[in-house]
């Protein structure tokens, strides 16, 4: 375990409002990103393999065309440790494709095929509903698809959903059947000289009781990333909800593109659920049964929502 790493910005106002603002700060309309969620859901888990899985990723793909100037499908074969053929892909969407200067976002679509931190024993081998582990990602995405059509960015801005992050048990290194997607991705960049000025994978970032840290990994590879996007967040008057304190280091898509030399960072929610006495989520959500539409809010949408755009818009 790595040591734990505070990251501290310039004091820039914690307060949760702005005076003489309310409401959202951006056009991201965060309705639209739970209706998009909505849909996800509508297709069960998406776990690798399944049906569900299948028209999650083709409805991804025809969202996408609708909005983006390019859509590029990576479809790859995973062998799994237990000897299965997974077919994944991953889905980038392009806006200004011939842009030099991008910006890159990236969350996962699929779904955990096990439960297993469920506290119910018999809940542990059921695949997860992943409203906010997996659909909450790809609707903020598509609603954000929805902005850069209107208003088309001054950067190249890439958004990437990336397949098979949650597929297997074990999160260490060398993350044979994790990170999948994320993978692929640095191996097969876009060009051989792909180097977005920086990128955030959103993850579970919907959550009713919002409470972003930052993460380590992060922290230590793209400080300057963290800065500019919890600066941003502070700027809206978000500070209540990006906090800065360190989360400890996750394993997550971010660490394939760190590893790559992209200045990706991880902006996550871990601690899903209901603050407790310890400041901790009691009980937590993640990789449970109870990942389901009613523990996510459009109030976390809209404020995830206002950081992701305003930082597109700053060119």
């Amino acid at each position: 375990m790595l040591t734990l790493l505070l990251f501290a910005l310039p004091a820039l106002g914690g307060c949760d409002t702005i005076p003489g603002r309310s409401g959202p700060r951006t056009a991201f309309d965060a309705n639209a990103a739970m209706e998009y969620t909505k849909a996800q859901l509508a297709f069960g888990p998406r776990v690798p393999g399944t049906a569900g899985h299948t028209k999650a990723g083709d409805w991804i793909v025809s969202m996408m065309r609708q909005r983006a100037d390019t859509v590029i499908e990576q479809r790859f074969t995973h062998r799994t440790l237990d000897g299965r053929d997974l077919a994944l892909r991953n889905v980038l969407a392009r806006f200004k494709p011939a842009a030099p200067q991008r910006i890159l976002y990236l969350v996962h679509w699929d779904t955990r095929p096990t439960a297993d931190q469920d506290p119910v024993l018999g809940n542990r081998n059921m695949p997860i509903p992943g409203a906010n582990d997996g659909a909450a990602g790809v609707g903020l995405l598509v609603a954000l698809g929805d902005a850069l059509k209107k208003v088309p960015p001054n950067v190249g801005v890439d958004l990437l959903f990336v397949d098979g992050e949650d597929y297997g048990k074990s999160f260490d290194p060398p993350y044979r059947d994790v990170l999948l997607g994320s993978q692929y991705f640095a191996e097969h960049l876009p060009s051989a000289d792909y180097r977005p000025i920086y990128g955030v994978l959103w993850d579970m970032i919907a959550g009713k009781d919002l409470n972003i840290l930052q993460e380590s990994h992060s922290v230590s590879k793209a400080p300057e990333v963290v800065s500019r996007v919890w600066q941003k967040a502070a700027e809206l008057g978000y500070s209540r909800y990006f906090i800065t304190r360190s989360a400890g280091p996750i394993a997550d898509d971010h660490i394939p593109l760190q590893n790559k030399g992209l200045r990706v960072i991880d902006v996550i929610d871990i601690d899903y659920g209901p603050a407790g006495p310890s400041g901790s989520a009691e009980p937590n959500y993640h990789h449970t049964m109870q990942d389901t539409i009613d523990k996510i809010s459009v109030k976390s949408f809209q404020i995830v929502g206002d950081v992701a755009l305003s930082l597109l818009t700053d060119f």
